[in-house]
């Protein structure tokens, strides 16, 4: 048996960590490679399956509302019951969905396992984020570690898509699921080995059941409500009530986790101007992000008529380069601090975002993406990382799951009002250019860029909102040392 995480001292670092590391990078990987590969492919499900226009859009809802609702209550389940513990649940659950979803038979089987697939992602992701947390000190090592957890977090949206069209080209949209099984496989064989068990140092292991339900039931009603309302509109009763329903529900979770002798997530560590920085800083940026990526791939399909694989061969100029300065984003948070390097990667991702709004109807990859790219993946890099950094900066050990749940939870729950708001905004953008160019084509290439062209300019707006609010949230590298927040030790955050 190896010794419990917590029960060793800091003076003796695991001589195992590198490894434990890429086994954890790698489980993050292909639940980041999963959220984009499957859209690549939908089009040929839908034809297999007999799925309708309405239902076919649930293949991906039904995992993004487990996914999104159930991340603080996962990164919490492994704070309690151990995270090595939750981490292999999650990924044993993953692996097993994967394999029936590429056997799925009909739409409702599809879609069931997909929801099964969120569920365990759910379970993985924060567990797997606050195994790095308690396995690296805080300081040079975590976020050396917290740069390669970017770079793979920040590459795999970009490798899913190209991955997916080759996948799907060459063999068959069931692959997509299929290749997930045999690398789960091996990294739950390596696990044991390799990665300590850890579990929170706390006096108690009552587990918030009100505060739990409430927030799960809140974040999947807001999920759903934000993709019911792409599709059946902003003003509707349904969306409405739903998205109070959601309102209350996340309302009734405050004000239980202020009472709550054993809350499911302390709000004592809000007092962290740095923490609740970076999980504004990840709200914004995820909404800014995974739109960014969702509408660059309808503009290169719709109007420049890539196939899927010549879009995901795209994305490898934006790859790339959040590989190649990920490494450099991280050291430059540790020697001038997070809140430059954060506002700076915000800054520049607005900044591409602003070159997605210019480009034309007949773009030309050279001269109108891949400068964009080139930018955006700069800023990416710059961003995720030390937002990462200072989400997890001063936390507990024992509030490491949370924390990591929390962050997670942010940046999903941002991409997916973020998605739902570009989509009203490009069609609705769309809709005012044929209603004042009469004779345009509904799906010509003019009307659909004048969407993305309005979409990207707003998305430009919330990135440069988000780099404000760093700047003056997130605590200077001075007052962070004042603290104690940043040595090669794991501080407390009172």
């Amino acid at each position: 048996m190896h010794a419990p995480l917590h029960s060793m001292t800091e003076s003796q670092p695991d001589r195992r960590r590198w490894f434990a590391l890429a086994v954890i990078v790698t489980a993050q990987f292909m639940v980041v490679l999963d959220v984009a590969i499957v859209n690549v492919a939908l089009p040929t499900i839908k034809t297999d399956l007999g799925f309708s226009q309405e239902n076919l859009q649930w293949v991906v809802t039904a995992y993004s509302i487990l996914f999104g609702g159930v991340l603080l209550l996962g990164g919490r389940m492994a704070d309690l019951l151990g995270r090595r513990r939750l981490f292999m649940a999650g990924l044993t659950l993953f692996s097993v969905s994967s394999l029936l979803d590429g056997l799925a038979w009909s739409e409702g089987s599809l879609i069931a396992f997909r929801a099964l697939q969120g569920l365990g992602a759910a379970l993985l992701s924060p567990a797997a984020l606050s195994i790095l947390t308690t396995t690296f000190p805080e300081g040079k090592e975590r976020n050396f570690a917290l740069g390669i957890w970017g770079a793979v977090s920040g590459s795999g949206g970009a490798a899913g898509v190209l991955l997916g069209g080759a996948l799907t080209s060459s063999l068959d949209w069931s692959w997509i699921f299929f290749i997930n099984v045999p690398v789960g496989a091996v990294v739950l064989a390596l696990t044991p080995r390799l990665v300590r068990e850890s579990v929170a140092g706390v006096t108690h292991r009552h587990f918030d059941v009100p505060g739990a339900v409430s927030i799960t039931g809140g974040l999947m009603l807001l999920v759903y409500a934000m993709t019911r309302a792409v599709q059946h509109g902003w003003g509707t009763t349904e969306t409405i009530a739903l998205l109070a329903a959601s309102a209350a529900l996340i309302v009734a979770f405050v004000a239980i986790e202020l009472r709550s002798q054993a809350p499911l997530l302390p709000m004592r560590m809000f007092r962290s101007r740095t923490l609740s920085g970076s999980n504004l800083a990840g709200l914004l940026m995820g909404a800014a992000v995974f739109s960014q990526f969702f509408l660059l791939t309808l503009y290169m399909q719709q109007v420049l008529h890539y196939s899927a694989l010549e879009t995901g061969v795209a994305y490898i100029a934006l790859t790339l380069t959040i590989i190649v300065f990920a490494n450099v984003s991280q050291k430059l948070a540790l020697k001038i601090g997070i809140r430059p390097v954060l506002a700076l990667g915000l800054v520049l991702v607005s900044s591409g975002l602003l070159l997605y709004a210019r480009l034309p109807v007949d773009g030309h990859y050279f001269w109108d993406l891949f400068p964009a790219f080139l930018i955006s993946g700069l800023g990416m890099s710059f961003g995720f990382i030390p937002m990462t950094i200072g989400a997890l900066a001063g936390v507990r050990h024992s509030d490491a799951g949370i924390a990591a749940g929390l962050i997670n939870t942010s940046q999903q729950i941002g991409g997916a009002i973020g998605v739902a708001a570009a989509t009203t905004i490009a069609a609705t953008s769309t809709s005012h250019y044929l209603a004042a160019h009469p004779g345009a084509a509904p799906t010509g290439g003019h009307a659909l860029t004048h969407g993305f062209n309005v979409a990207f300019f707003v998305l430009a707006a919330v990135a440069a909102a988000a780099a404000i609010g760093s700047a003056l949230l997130v605590e200077s590298k001075a007052r962070l040392a004042e603290a104690g927040i940043g040595a090669e030790v794991v501080p407390q955050v009172a």
